[in-house]
């Protein structure tokens, strides 16, 4: 079963059985749900929709039935054609639109497709709004337009155009400066929609672009997620083109990889530190993360007199927290930059543009610009028990057990020593406990995690 319905939105795999994998009655369904949800909340008809896919092989199928379906409640749809997440999260607000759908599975490989569902700011829908959205879909309570009533379609092609300039319309994007030190920049797209995107930002900084995997067919010419066991082929161009950095982004743009010019990863968690380093120095301010992401940020945060905040695991509550603590920089350890002066949500485009203007201003490698940040190591392990065994009582019991340090359960159960971390949650469909820990080393992170699993099997 690959048909995964949650609050924010529904992704599965193409063809199978209907209610069991991503199939046309399934997406039909779901559209029709989000378009009728729109409808009742806002308590009007006329509506108009922003509509914006990756280059995964199925989503022009799916943008036919998501457009149709529409259409067919009475819903205006301008579409985007082939963009990016946070191009489509620019533009609802940009057009006054009452709401949009991202179709992308983000960085799942190329069988897989979703709808991802935007709000009239252009931001993902509260876990409140999805649940209504998911009961509706469930009751199939529809009521599609007559034919005098069918929503209009049209699509627009400036949508890249019109988010790039905003980004270099930014007072923190120093184009000058960048333009001055006339980057090589060797790009890995996966072959999807930031194979256009990215290089017409580049363009407009000054930078030589050297594409590889750059051509939207939606065939993924290696696992999508931009991690560094996938990213062998970038990192080899890199030394070969003599090329001072490496942007690697997932199949719809929201996560942001950097490669330093020996080849050599600069970590998906500190592309965030770097972006945050560049703005907190430049203005004293807050912080966001969520709590699974590296203390590297707080102690960036703390070096420039600025405050660090930690929010439950999501990009709804990131968003949420930088929203109440009024933050300069927030995002997510997986190379999600969000950058509020744009808009609340993960953006590599604006990612790179900061990324870059801090690079020229501190004018230093890459490498050398890392070697500045604290190092922290992550590790990542689970336990699985029987299903008998109460997740949430042996969750309580490990809050207690170490009470005396400083522990957050906002989400799970996250424990703060002196040297290092670690951070349980629980899997909603099976009897898992996750367990993320960060260290100074990668063997401390690792024995952390193994400590950790030989108290909770003491505690059972």
């Amino acid at each position: 079963m690959s048909l995964i319905k949650s609050i924010s939105g529904i992704r599965g795999t193409i063809g199978g059985k209907v209610n069991d994998n991503l199939t046309p009655l399934d997406v039909v369904k779901f559209a029709s749900a989000f378009g009728t949800w729109l409808q009742n909340n806002k308590n009007k008809k006329d509506l108009t929709l922003i509509i914006g896919r990756d280059a995964r092989i199925s989503g022009l199928m799916v943008n036919s039935l998501v457009t149709a379906t529409l259409q067919g409640l009475g819903i205006h749809v301008i579409d985007l054609g082939l963009s990016t997440t946070p191009t489509v999260e620019i533009m609802v607000p940009e057009l006054n639109a009452d709401g949009g759908i991202i179709l992308t599975a983000s960085h799942n490989p190329k069988q897989w497709n979703a709808l991802k569902l935007l709000n009239e700011k252009g931001e993902f829908i509260t876990g409140e709004n999805g649940a209504e959205v998911l009961a509706l879909a469930e009751s199939e309570d529809f009521n599609y337009a007559e034919v005098d009533d069918l929503g209009k379609y049209e699509t627009r092609d400036d949508a890249f155009d019109i988010h790039i300039q905003q980004i270099l319309d930014l007072p923190m994007v120093d184009v000058e400066a960048i333009k001055a030190k006339k980057f090589k920049v060797v790009l890995d797209a996966v072959n999807s929609t930031g194979g256009i995107a990215i290089p017409m930002l580049l363009d407009k900084l000054g930078c030589e672009t050297v594409k590889l995997y750059c051509e939207p067919n939606g065939q993924f010419p290696h696992n999508p997620e931009p991690l560094k066991e996938h990213l062998g082929d970038i990192c080899e161009l890199i030394k070969k083109e003599g090329a001072d950095v490496g942007v690697v982004v997932d199949p719809d743009v929201d996560r942001l990889a950097l490669i330093d010019e020996n080849g050599e990863m600069f970590g998906e968690e500190y592309t965030l530190v770097a972006v945050a380093d560049y703005l907190l120095k430049n203005k004293n301010g807050v912080a966001i993360s969520n709590l699974s992401s590296s203390r590297a940020l707080r102690d960036v945060a703390q070096s420039h007199n600025s405050e660090y905040f930690a929010s439950a695991v999501g990009e709804v509550n990131v968003v949420t927290l930088m929203k109440e603590k009024n933050a300069v920089i927030g995002g997510e350890g997986n190379g999600g930059i969000i950058y509020p002066e744009l808009h609340y949500g993960r953006d590599s485009l604006v990612g790179v543009a900061l990324f870059l203007t801090h690079l020229a201003k501190e004018n230093k490698t890459v490498s050398e610009l890392r070697a500045g940040y604290p190092s922290y190591f992550m590790g990542k392990k689970k336990i699985e028990l029987t299903p008998e065994i109460n997740v949430d009582d042996i969750l309580s019991k490990m809050e207690k057990e170490y009470q005396n340090e400083n522990v957050s359960t906002i989400d799970g159960v996250k424990i703060d020593f002196e040297n290092n971390w670690v951070h349980l949650r629980k899997s909603n469909t099976e009897p898992i406990i996750r367990i993320y820990t960060e260290a100074k080393s990668q063997e401390e992170a690792d024995k952390l995690g193994d400590d950790i699993i030989a108290k909770i099997k003491s505690l059972i």
